[in-house]
Order: C-alpha cells, then sequence, then structure tokens
C-alpha cells in the first residue's frame, strides 16, 4: 500500500498546490525534499569562461534557474542588459518568468511549447531571429540536445553559470518513501551518491520522472521506471502520478 510520496523538489509556497490535493483524495503524505541543489558561479569563476555578456544580442532560456543566474551575474558584473534583447524561452513558464526581471513585451519573447530545444516551435523562433548573437545559460552538466537548434546555423554560446550538487541525505533522516519523483539525472545521480545499495525490488519503491532525459538516467542507473510524464494523457507530472494511484488502488481493493 502507497502511503509516502517524495516529491525531490524544493517545498512550494504556501497556496493551492495540485499534490496537496492528491494527498488529500488517495490519503497518503507527500514530502517536498529536493535531492539537488543549485550553486551559482561567483563572477570570478564566471569570468574565467572569458564570456562577455555585453557581446550578445539574444539569450536562450532552458530553465527559471538560469533566467536567475543570468541576470544575477549580469548585475555583478555591472552588465546594463539593453531594451534591445530578444528572448527565446524553450516554454511559455519560463517566458513569463522573464517578467521578475524585465518589462514583458510580446515583440522580444517567444517561446516553444514542449520545454525541449528541438521543439518546432522554439526552433521556429530562434530562426526567425537567426542574425542575432545568441547565448545560452547553462548547469555544469547540461547534457540536453541541442543538435537541432545548432543545424539551424546560429551564433551560440553556451555558458555555464550555475553548478548542480547533491543534496545529501543525513544519517538519521529517514528514507521511508513508496514512490520516488525525479524531475532531472541529477536527482537519480543524487539518490545513487546517498543510497549506493538502493535496491528497488527489494525496497518496494516506485520511480515517476518528467522528461525524457531523467526517463534516461533511470534506465541507465539500472532502475524501473514506473511512470513518466509529459505523454499525450498525462502532460504534468501530477496528472502521471494520480493516473498511477488510480491504478494502484484498484489493484489493491479487496477482492483483487
Amino acid at each position: 500500500m502507497i502511503k509516502k510520496i517524495l516529491v525531490s523538489q524544493p517545498q512550494p509556497a504556501a497556496g493551492k498546490n495540485p499534490y496537496f490535493d492528491i494527498a488529500q483524495k488517495f490519503g497518503v503524505e507527500v514530502v517536498f525534499r529536493s535531492m539537488i541543489k543549485v550553486e551559482g558561479l561567483t563572477g570570478k569563476e564566471f569570468r574565467q569562461e572569458r564570456i562577455n555578456l555585453a557581446d550578445y544580442t539574444a539569450i536562450i532560456f532552458t530553465s527559471r534557474t538560469a533566467v536567475d543566474h543570468y541576470f544575477r551575474l549580469c548585475e555583478e558584473s555591472r552588465v546594463q542588459v539593453p531594451d534591445t534583447m530578444r528572448y527565446v524561452c524553450t516554454s511559455e513558464q519560463i517566458a513569463h518568468y522573464l517578467q521578475k526581471y524585465i518589462v514583458y513585451r510580446k515583440r522580444k519573447i517567444a517561446f516553444g511549447t514542449t520545454g525541449k530545444l528541438s521543439d518546432p516551435q522554439f526552433i521556429a523562433a530562434v530562426t526567425k531571429i537567426k542574425k542575432e548573437k545568441f547565448l545560452m545559460p547553462v548547469s555544469d552538466v547540461n547534457k540536453e540536445d541541442s543538435s537541432q537548434l545548432e543545424s539551424t546555423g546560429i551564433d551560440l554560446t553556451k555558458a555555464v553559470m550555475f553548478r548542480t550538487l547533491t543534496n545529501d541525505f543525513t544519517p538519521d533522516e529517514p528514507f521511508d518513501y513508496d514512490i520516488l519523483l525525479f524531475f532531472s539525472p541529477s536527482g537519480i545521480k543524487s539518490l545513487k551518491k546517498n543510497f549506493p545499495d538502493f535496491d528497488q525490488e527489494v525496497n518496494g519503491k516506485y520511480i515517476g520522472t518528467f522528461g525524457p532525459t531523467t526517463a534516461k538516467a533511470v534506465e541507465e542507473a539500472g532502475l524501473r521506471l514506473d511512470f513518466s510524464a509529459p505523454t499525450p494523457e498525462n502532460p504534468s507530472m501530477t496528472s502521471a502520478l494520480e493516473k498511477f494511484l488510480e491504478e494502484r488502488m484498484k489493484e489493491d481493493a479487496p477482492g483483487k
């Protein structure tokens, strides 16, 4: 029987959250506990890359974390981001997040629909302004396939602006979860680092992932993937989780 679920993300801000609705609906406990932590490069570390932020006329963002660290390093480097800067984001959510730093104007901001660098709408948006000089902030463990993006012939520079570290469990911290939800390959790496002898079959745990690279990381780690998102039927992690819980409840029902 499923009683406790680990969502390997930071605790969300207070307010309505679909995970809390799921917890109430199925009578389970949902715990938010990030398996990784992000640390920004210092200005001194970034200067070692010999990248002049003022040289670029367009920015590609693949995450809100990338947005935060780009504007942080611009501030630390005393680089004034011009009003003429063009932005292309891999999702609408990231595009809207830009409002934290700039005045949102549709003519300057474009975005894809799937969150992937290979998304046709995203590629079309980049191609439309391909004469610009592009900068893409990434992490030190970035492995996302950018071959389709680079095949457009744009002038693109990837700049490492933050690093991903494992957020280790303490010796007395319980790991008594029935379902583990992961959102990046780094989360799988953290699981193996914290629990090198982790045996999914023996421990009886289910694993759910978001995104194709995370699903692939589960397979490469020799683990079993029980459900994933996004899919046409389940565009979000919460919808995939809810469907999985409903199926498990049917299987665990008396008489089965």
